[in-house]
């Protein structure tokens, strides 16, 4: 399930991470006693909460003798923790974990300047007035300004938007053709939100001082169109770059967990398992120039060891940084010579239809809070399948760093 995005600016991370699991342990009144192990992804970390998962799960009230960690990958922090959760439960060292990610950028952490921390620390030393003044003497009123957290890539100095650009020019993607995956994304969560999809999966939230309750996503824009997202303008490269802040995802505030248990545990507890977790996989990739390649470098490996072709997957989940990224990387999965030299491939992978994929909405209209869309996806991803008359899912998502992920679900009820 997943937190609403967006009204929570006053909140902290571990505000929204708390909630999450506080309200699945309400559906689920036994995780109160018996849970094994959680495990949260976040990427902008607060020094006060650095193991995030354990505080969040205290808040919570689950057990304190319940283990907790916290784990970053970028935008794959929450894959990472569902994986190393399933992978526990594969080795039977846990039967139960709750696993998941959250964000807070409206919390994001602010350093002093390097020039104030060491002229701080040495006047710690210092000895008297002349000490002092010897410490104080060149210093500079600027170097009180603080640092914002860094937006670059810190490998390459590009920004992750400025990447997107690059790779979309590389597999020929057109800023309309990004512009009409924006607006499809768009429709696609307005219409699911409006059909009650995600009422079961948002835990509302009170928002203090008035308490307010959030009960959806509020970055999704139902009347948006085609005119309007041409009209605006390149926000990373300019003037001639198709990324724009309406074909680029918002990044948001979050938190979202998922239940993972042994097959037979959960039949025990009469839970009536009906997806599991057949195959996962990660891949790291250079980030000059395949930063967001993710889903391109994962897809084929994960399917492949599976035995499966893209025609038996009925459901896609692909996180959507940008609307360039998602079709750059199906482009690329279609590209011979790409396939071929990048992937080993004998050929091109083949061609994904657009029908399977994220048919309810993506990152792009719901939000993209970095820790916690691994979830989201994984969530989405399952509701899916079970109302599909398919056998399998994948979900899939690219990560600073250049770095990829992809789960493969089977239906199993």
């Amino acid at each position: 399930m997943k937190a609403p995005t967006g009204k929570a600016q006053d909140l902290k991370a571990y505000d929204l991470a708390r909630e999450a699991i506080n309200n699945l342990k309400h559906r689920h009144p036994f995780l109160e006693q018996d849970c094994d192990m959680v495990t949260m992804g976040s990427v902008i970390q607060n020094a006060s909460t650095s193991n995030i998962a354990r505080e969040a799960m205290i808040g919570a009230g689950l057990d304190l003798n319940t283990p907790a960690y916290s784990v970053t990958m970028a935008c794959i922090s929450a894959n990472v923790a569902i994986t190393n959760t399933a992978t526990a439960i594969q080795a039977g060292a846990i039967k139960t974990g709750i696993a998941g990610g959250v964000e807070s950028s409206s919390d994001a952490p602010v350093r002093i300047s390097h020039k104030l921390k060491k002229t701080l620390l040495q006047a710690q030393k210092a000895k008297g007035i002349k000490g002092m003044w010897q410490v104080f003497k060149d210093f500079k009123f600027k170097s009180l300004a603080p640092e914002a957290p860094a937006i670059a890539e810190f490998s390459t100095g590009l920004t992750m938007g400025a990447d997107a650009d690059q790779l979309a020019a590389k597999f020929n993607v057109s800023r309309q053709q990004q512009d009409e995956f924006a607006l499809r994304s768009h429709q696609n969560a307005a219409a699911a939100w409006e059909a009650g999809v995600f009422d079961q999966e948002v835990c509302p939230m009170p928002i203090p001082p008035k308490f307010e309750v959030v009960k959806q996503d509020d970055t999704f824009y139902a009347n948006s169109s085609l005119e309007k997202l041409s009209q605006l303008k390149p926000a990373f490269v300019r003037p001639h770059g198709t990324i724009t802040a309406g074909n680029a995802s918002p990044i948001t505030d979050g938190a979202a967990v998922s239940l993972l248990m042994d097959l037979d545990e959960a039949k025990a507890r009469k839970l009536n398992p009906k997806v599991v977790i057949e195959g996962f996989t990660f891949s790291g990739q250079n980030p000059h120039g395949e930063l967001l390649l993710g889903p391109a470098y994962t897809i084929p490996k994960l399917m492949n060891e599976a035995g499966l072709k893209i025609e038996d997957i009925d459901v896609y989940e692909i996180h959507e940084a940008f609307a360039g990224q998602v079709l750059a990387n199906l482009a690329a999965l279609q590209d011979e010579t790409f396939c071929r030299e990048s992937l080993g491939l004998d050929g091109a992978f083949g061609e994904i239809p657009m029908e399977k994929i994220n048919t309810q909405g993506g990152s792009l209209s719901l939000g993209h809070p970095f820790g916690a869309t691994g979830s989201r996806l994984l969530t989405s991803a399952t509701r899916r399948l079970l109302e599909s008359k398919g056998k399998y899912a994948l979900i899939s998502a690219c990560a600073a760093g250049g770095l990829g992920s992809s789960i493969l679900l089977k239906k199993i009820g």
